[in-house]
């Protein structure tokens, strides 16, 4: 087989591999959304709970429920509180939806796309919390003498933390470059387990994108979030910021045992083999949060 197209080959096993991790991280986090469907006379209604938002303004947590006779109820409270709870009524709202079809034969004659009325939605809006502060909650829908609740794993309240508002153009590049990073990460123990001529190379360019992507670009995304530039290790748990330090020293440390002895690839696909563990690691995880329980409750 010709060996650029081998290469070809094995470049697109590594971004799909890259985007299949990537895409797990996301959906295992504990800020992805809490999704779920219930049943209420006879009627299935699918939800899509948030468990992050930005603390700029209040947090629009949104049922979609058609039926206009189902009411919801929402309690909550500050998580690790000693609040009382708080139960208010969820409000109907008519919103605005958009149908972004490029097909859109409206969009092609205005150059807008379609505009359209939905009026399917219980609404509440979660008092917003300081940086890292959460709240946690969970919503009762009744038909008559007939309520579904939706709510979190085990029957535990959903817990959504708020965070400050970062720059896209500090957000985007961090994500890219983390990316990048995995990617040839990937890459790399390809290249070291066929023997090929560019592990050194592949080696270097994946710690040209975790250093910035992770220890320099991450603790200003953590800044801006959180208003702390590193809560990992030693100052704190923060699964995120560790899981880029060790990112970064394991691949330093393979690239410097390869350097050193050209024969020694082992250490490559070890250090392969802790990203893709610490990619397995749910995002956000342990990551910071205000212990409202040394605070006055409310």
């Amino acid at each position: 087989m010709n060996p650029t197209f081998k290469s070809v080959l094995w470049w697109i096993f590594a971004v799909i591999f890259t985007l299949a991790a990537a895409e797990y991280q996301k959906i295992t986090g504990p800020t992805y959304p809490m999704k779920g469907k219930t049943t209420l006379d006879s009627r299935e209604i699918k939800y899509e709970l948030i468990r992050t938002a930005e603390n700029n303004k209040d947090a629009r947590i949104a049922v979609a429920v058609p039926d206009t006779s189902f009411k919801g109820l929402i309690s909550y409270k500050r998580y690790l509180s000693f609040d009382s709870i708080s139960v208010t009524d969820m409000n109907r709202s008519v919103d605005t939806a958009y149908d972004h079809s490029f097909s859109n034969l409206w969009k092609l004659i205005t150059g807008k796309p379609r505009t359209y009325s939905l009026d399917t939605n219980l609404v509440f809006m979660m008092p917003k919390q300081p940086a890292a502060g959460k709240m946690e909650y969970r919503i009762k829908l009744s038909s008559g003498k007939n309520q579904a609740t939706l709510e979190g794993k085990n029957h535990k309240p959903v817990v959504m933390r708020f965070k400050g508002p970062v720059p896209i153009h500090i957000l985007l590049p961090h994500v890219l470059l983390m990316f990048l990073g995995l990617l040839f990460s990937t890459r790399t123990a390809i290249e070291s387990l066929i023997r090929g001529a560019k592990t050194y190379k592949y080696a270097i360019w994946t710690l040209i994108f975790f250093i910035p992507g992770g220890l320099i670009l991450g603790p200003i995304v953590q800044k801006y979030a959180f208003g702390a530039f590193w809560t990992g290790w030693p100052f704190g748990h923060d699964l995120t910021d560790n899981k880029a330090l060790a990112m970064v020293l394991v691949w330093v440390f393979a690239a410097y045992k390869l350097k050193k002895d050209p024969g020694n690839r082992l250490w490559l696909v070890i250090a392969a083999i802790v990203v893709l563990v610490v990619y397995l690691i749910p995002h956000s995880t342990l990551g910071s949060e205000i212990d409202y329980t040394k605070m006055p409750a409310k």
